[in-house]
C-alpha cells in the first residue's frame, strides 16, 4: 500500500476515535437526558466509523495501532468537564464540518455514506449549540448560556491579541527596516499599541452599542404585539415549537402554559421568536471596549518588549522570535475553533505572521533608502 493511503486510512481512523471518546465524555458530563442520548447515539456512530476504517486497514494487511486520544480531544473533555458542554459545541461542530469536507473529496468515504453521517452530525450539533434548554431547567439553560458567552469571550480574546500582535509586528519592523533609531522605533510601537488599542475599543464600543439598541428596539415591538394580539403571537411560537421536532399538540399545549404565565410569556415569546434572550442583551459597552483595548494591548506589546531592552539589532531579534513564539500560541489555540489541526493552525499563524513582518520589513528598509 502507499504511503499517502496508508496515511489517509490511519488519519481517518483516528479522527473518528478521536471522536467517539469525545462525544462518550460529553454524555458522561451533560445533565440534560435527551442531550446525553444524542452524545451516546453520536458516540456509536463514530465508534461504527472507526471500524470501517479498521477493515479497511485490515485489509491492507496493516494492523491497527493503539489509540490514544489527540491532544485536542483530551483538552476539549477537559474544558468540557469545567466549564460545560455548551463551551465547547462550536469547536466540535467545527470539527464536524471540516470532517465533512475531508470525506467529500474520498470515494470510499462517499460510497459507504460517511461523508452523509457527518453532514448529519453537523446539523445535529448547529441545533443543540442554537437551541435553550427545555422549559423547567433554568439553572442548566443560565449555566449553558455562560458557558456559550464564555467560549465567545475567549475567542474575541485570542482575535484581539492576534490583531495587536501582528499589526504591531509588522508597524516595528516596516520602521526598523527604514533604519531608524532605537527612539523612533519604540515611539513608533507604544504610538501604534495605543492608536490601535483605541480603534479597536472605539469600534467595539460601537458594535455593542448598536446591537443593544437593535435588540431592544426588537423586544420592545415583539413586546407591544404579544399584549396587542397574544392569540397571533401565540399561533407563532407554537409554529416555532413544531420546527423543533414538537407535533401540534404538544406546541399548542406548551403555548398555552406560556400564556398562563401572564407578563413574563413576553420573554418567552422573545426568545424562541427573535433568539434574543431578553436577560441577555450583551455586554455593557464601556466594558467590552475596555476589554478589547486590553487585549489588543496585550497582543501589540509582545513584539515591543524587545526593543525597551535591547539595542536595534538585537531588538529585531527579539522582537521577531516573541512575536513567532506568541503567534504560535495563538494557533494553537484558534485551533479549538476552526476545526483544524493545533499543528496547521499553529503553523499557519506563524507563517502568514512571518511573512507580514517580512514584507513591511523589506518596505521599510525600501522606502528609508529612498527617503535617505
Amino acid at each position: 500500500m502507499e504511503s499517502n493511503e496508508l496515511n489517509r486510512l490511519l488519519r481517518n481512523w483516528k479522527a473518528e476515535r478521536d471522536s467517539a471518546a469525545l462525544y462518550q465524555a460529553l454524555a458522561a458530563v451533560e445533565r440534560n437526558g435527551s442531550l446525553r442520548s444524542v452524545f451516546n447515539k453520536l458516540a456509536a456512530s463514530e465508534r461504527e466509523h472507526s471500524l470501517f476504517w479498521e477493515q479497511r486497514l485490515h485489509a491492507a494487511g496493516y494492523p491497527v495501532p493503539t489509540f490514544n486520544p489527540s491532544l485536542r480531544t483530551r483538552v476539549l473533555i477537559q474544558l468540557a468537564r469545567q466549564f460545560g458542554v455548551a463551551f465547547v459545541i462550536p469547536s466540535i461542530t467545527s470539527r464536524e464540518l471540516a470532517d465533512r469536507d475531508d470525506y467529500s473529496d474520498q470515494e470510499d468515504a462517499k460510497a459507504a455514506g460517511l461523508a452523509t453521517e457527518e453532514r448529519g452530525h453537523a446539523a445535529v450539533l448547529r441545533t443543540i449549540g442554537s437551541l435553550a434548554p427545555p422549559p423547567g431547567e433554568e439553572q442548566v439553560q443560565s449555566t449553558s448560556w455562560g458557558a456559550r458567552n464564555l467560549a465567545n469571550n475567549l475567542r474575541a480574546a485570542v482575535l484581539g491579541a492576534n490583531d495587536g500582535l501582528v499589526s504591531n509586528l509588522c508597524l516595528l519592523m516596516g520602521v526598523a527596516g527604514g533604519a531608524a533609531q532605537r527612539s523612533t522605533i519604540l515611539l513608533t510601537g507604544v504610538a501604534g499599541l495605543f492608536a490601535g488599542a483605541c480603534a479597536m475599543a472605539l469600534g467595539e464600543w460601537l458594535s455593542v452599542t448598536n446591537a443593544r439598541e437593535m435588540a431592544r428596539r426588537q423586544i420592545d415591538q415583539q413586546v407591544e404585539s404579544t399584549h396587542a394580539i397574544p392569540a397571533l403571537e401565540g399561533k407563532e411560537l407554537a409554529l416555532i415549537f413544531e420546527a423543533k421536532g414538537m407535533t401540534e399538540d404538544d406546541a399548542n399545549r406548551a403555548v398555552e402554559k406560556i400564556l398562563l404565565q401572564g407578563p413574563s410569556a413576553a420573554d418567552s415569546l422573545v426568545r424562541e421568536a427573535l433568539g434574543i434572550e431578553p436577560a441577555h442583551l450583551g455586554a455593557n459597552p464601556l466594558s467590552a471596549g475596555f476589554v478589547s483595548f486590553a487585549l489588543f494591548s496585550v497582543g501589540a506589546i509582545v513584539p515591543l518588549l524587545p526593543f525597551f531592552v535591547f539595542k536595534v539589532q538585537s531588538g529585531i531579534i527579539g522582537s521577531v522570535i516573541a512575536s513567532l513564539f506568541a503567534l504560535l500560541l495563538l494557533g494553537f489555540i484558534t485551533s479549538f475553533f476552526n476545526g483544524r489541526s493545533p499543528t496547521f493552525s499553529a503553523a499557519r499563524q506563524v507563517v502568514i505572521g512571518a511573512a507580514a513582518a517580512l514584507i513591511t520589513f523589506y518596505v521599510g528598509r525600501l522606502c528609508g533608502s529612498a527617503v535617505g
